[in-house]
């Protein structure tokens, strides 16, 4: 395996916990309706561009709810308690400082997200870490999103790196399959959702605390015998 040179991260659930609030959204309103939502059915979805999603919520809700469901009605009570859940949200932890031992270390930084531009580059406008993904593949720039690799191979291109001078950071197993397939070593960091799904063991390895672990460390798991800044030891 060749030196680290490029960090390449995923977005939603990775960066930002957006999916569990999306979620939590839409139990609350299935269970308005007299509905449950299992996770193993929302699960499909996580990690898919919203036009490859198999997992339509309203058309789930329509046809397990007992009474006739208003869609317009749903959409904008959906609309409501996802943005106030949202704006809770922060960068993950562990994230802000990825980046910056990736910055000092001179990596080259990316971002692959099956999500478009509009909703990905607004959010890292407002928690203020626009500025550092100069390289950002979202779900306008690709025929497929993950799971296929097109979102990976794209953004490798687009950094002119190869898959094993990377590394990539995926919270659910559709991102993970993606970033296995274009050949990138691949760290999973499930959120309070994706952390019980089943396919995150198929990442190279898993974090959950980042008070443990660091970019040298784990450059160190990705090839002992090369630093995070390519030299032979």
């Amino acid at each position: 395996m060749l030196p680290l040179r490029a960090l390449l991260f995923d977005f939603d659930g990775t960066i930002l916990d957006t999916e569990t609030p999306e979620y939590e959204t839409w139990q609350i309103i299935c269970a308005e309706y007299d509905v449950t939502l299992p996770l193993a059915v929302w699960a499909t979805g996580v990690g898919i561009g919203v036009d490859e999603n198999p997992f339509d919520p309203y058309r789930f809700l329509e046809e397990n709810a007992p009474v006739s469901v208003d869609r317009t009605v749903v959409k904008h009570r959906r609309a409501a308690l996802f943005a106030e859940r949202l704006a809770q949200e922060v960068p993950r932890p562990g994230i802000i400082a990825l980046l910056e031992e990736g910055r000092e270390a001179g990596l080259l930084i990316g971002l692959a997200s099956s999500s478009g531009h509009s909703w990905v580059d607004g959010l890292l406008e407002r928690i203020g870490l626009l500025e550092w993904f100069p390289v950002r593949l979202c779900a306008d720039d690709v025929t497929h999103t993950k799971p296929d690799p097109e979102l990976y191979l794209r953004c490798l291109s687009a950094l002119g790196v190869s898959a094993d001078e990377a590394m990539s950071l995926e919270d659910s197993p559709n991102g993970i399959k993606a970033a296995k397939a274009a050949g990138i070593f691949t760290v999973a960091y499930p959120n309070r959702v994706t952390a019980l799904l089943p396919g995150i063991e198929r990442a190279d390895i898993r974090v959950d605390d980042w008070g443990a672990v660091s970019l040298a460390s784990l450059a160190a798991i990705r090839n002992p015998a090369i630093s995070p800044l390519g030299e032979t030891k």
